[in-house]
């Protein structure tokens, strides 16, 4: 289990290049929407609750994530882009 801030966990969707939710989606064999509820969403006619528990507080509240692997595939994305974009400099 892992805790962190609701602004945060929004801050790392915001910085995922486009295309993102798809390829998170496609790599870990789950809908996109569920990928989506991962990241706050709601939609849970087309995708499923994915083990988050949200708790108020400062800076958006807390976000309780049961299950880490679809953060780590976002962080993933980011270290990747990251060193494209330094490869390129």
């Amino acid at each position: 289990m892992r805790t962190i801030t609701f602004n945060e966990l929004r801050r790392i969707k915001d910085s995922l290049p486009s295309g993102s939710m798809h390829r998170i989606a496609d790599e870990l064999n789950m809908t996109v929407e569920t990928v989506r509820n991962f990241f706050g969403g709601h939609n849970f006619k087309n995708g499923k609750s994915v083990g988050i528990h949200l708790e108020p507080g400062p800076d958006g509240g807390l976000v309780m994530l049961d299950d880490t692997t679809v953060l780590e595939k976002a962080l993933q994305i980011l270290r990747e882009t990251e060193e494209k974009i330094t490869q390129e400099v």
